[in-house]
């Protein structure tokens, strides 16, 4: 017979340290994907490059992030790099993994929208008289930007979702981290879980209608 008595006051009554949780978790998500947004156009000048080893380079990065959990990737920052004597924090170790991960999958998107736009718009824009860097700049990034943003937007949000990931390598100061070590303090497993659910949704719903507002705006024609 269900008997289990639900004491919300106590969850509701731990939402400040929560929340204090919720913006570490943001901030890693945030510079998980800053970092990893300019590890990932350079990824993709190498897989453009035509060499063969800066584009192997760069393939190997995009296949191992694409092709092997997001959970491995983080306990090789920790516990990988650990063995070769260069021990991380928790918080070093999470941003690094998903960092990686991030890079990967970004280096692939934006691969690919480069490879959307005709060729014809860089020759058009150097006819013009543009140079190789205005051409880029001015005719092919607004379009790579377009067809990439919300690939990267989805990117962001499963960055925020992988921050709890980092309980497994110690880290306790983000929101599921926070939840955690509440739960082991209250017993009240439903009510914190419950509510750290609710946090985590409306983040990432905040991302998701935020990131459509200002592709609204930026990308009206």
């Amino acid at each position: 017979m269900f008997s289990y008595t639900f004491q919300w006051k106590q969850a509701f009554a731990r939402l400040p340290v929560m929340l204090e949780g919720a913006v570490v978790t943001i901030e890693i998500a945030l510079l998980s994907m800053l970092i990893g947004i300019a590890l990932a156009v350079l990824l993709t000048g190498f897989r453009l490059s035509g060499n063969r080893v800066l584009s192997g380079i760069a393939a190997t990065w995009v296949e191992i992030a694409r092709n092997t959990p997001a959970l491995f990737q983080i306990y090789m920052a920790h516990f990988g790099l650990g063995s070769f004597g260069l021990h991380l924090s928790p918080y070093t170790s999470l941003l690094l993994g998903i960092t990686f991960n991030n890079a990967g999958y970004l280096a692939e998107n934006f691969r690919g929208a480069l490879k959307a736009i005709p060729d014809t718009q860089t020759r058009a824009a150097r006819s013009l008289g543009m140079t190789p860097v205005r051409a880029f700049g001015h005719v092919v990034l607004p379009q790579m930007l377009r067809i990439a943003f919300l690939p990267m937007t989805n990117q962001m949000v499963w960055a925020i979702l992988m921050t709890s990931l980092g309980i497994t390598v110690g880290m306790n100061t983000d929101l599921y981290g926070v939840t955690q070590d509440l739960n082991a303090l209250t017993f009240r497993t439903f009510e914190l879980f419950a509510l750290a659910a609710v946090i985590f949704y409306l983040i990432t719903k905040t991302v998701q209608i935020g990131a459509r507002l200002v592709a609204a705006r930026l990308f009206r024609y």
